[in-house]
């Protein structure tokens, strides 16, 4: 997702910072901060999606929609979730691009459905899908607090919404690539969505291999917008192949 720079929001309540650092908790990827609640990250998630949907038209397209549908819905069940509880659209824009947010919601960008097959776009969707389930984006705000900007952030969380502006809400949960500001995801959050993504689109009876040729054409198809929140495709590809032995065997199982 790309995110072009954009000014930031005003300083204040740095007090938030200072009672609130001995909270923490150790998550999967490692890091310690819990200072938001998942219900204050899902209101956050819920409020970025709003605002996409209002500024971004959706695809006139019903064969593109069915199809993100139906490939999200094999994924989501892959991954344990249910369907019925996930909103899935399709926005229109040449962006090879797509984005899960807190609060069960997935986008896909028409350039991606147009770029990816079935598989490869199963490999993405289930990538954006385990940010979601594994809790980055909480990780993000919580470790985001920790840092200049997250006095900001802190402020907002607490009540103050009117000091954080959508489009940093956006790209703190890794939506909304019209904003222009980029803030990826850490190494290890990249990597464990890697891998649990490919354990999804394995029981949802994708090919997992796909995931290796969707990032070798990312990298050579010049899709800034994707690639500069998803960095190292040479390393990520070396992983991904690390793990197929593990996957293949279920997915066989599965198709």
């Amino acid at each position: 997702m790309a995110f072009g720079r954009s000014r930031f929001f005003k300083l204040g309540a740095a007090a938030v910072l200072a009672g609130s650092l001995a909270a923490c908790n150790t998550t999967s990827t490692g890091l310690g901060l819990n200072l938001v609640s998942e219900q204050q990250v899902q209101q956050m998630g819920l409020q970025t999606w709003e605002k996409i949907k209002a500024e971004t038209p959706q695809t006139r397209d019903a064969s593109m929609r069915n199809r993100a549908e139906q490939v999200s819905h094999r994924i989501l069940r892959g991954a344990g979730e249910n369907p019925a509880a996930w909103e899935i659209a399709v926005f229109q824009g040449d962006a090879k691009n797509a984005f899960a947010v807190p609060g069960n919601r997935i986008g896909v960008y028409e350039g991606m459905m147009r770029f990816a097959s079935d598989d490869e776009l199963a490999a993405v969707i289930g990538h954006e899908l385990a940010h979601v389930t594994e809790d980055h984006s909480s990780e993000r705000v919580n470790t985001s607090m920790a840092t200049q900007t997250g006095v900001q952030i802190a402020s907002a969380v607490a009540g103050a919404s009117n000091i954080v502006s959508p489009q940093v809400a956006a790209a703190i949960l890794g939506a909304g690539a019209q904003y222009g500001l980029e803030m990826p995801y850490g190494r290890n959050q990249e990597l464990e969505a890697d891998r649990l993504g490919l354990g999804y689109m394995a029981r949802a009876g994708y090919n997992p291999e796909a995931a290796v040729s969707l990032w070798q054409r990312m990298e050579t198809s010049s899709s800034p917008e994707f690639l500069s929140t998803h960095p190292g495709a040479e390393r990520r590809i070396e992983r991904i192949r690390e793990w197929l032995p593990e996957v293949m065997p279920i997915y066989r199982a599965n198709k």
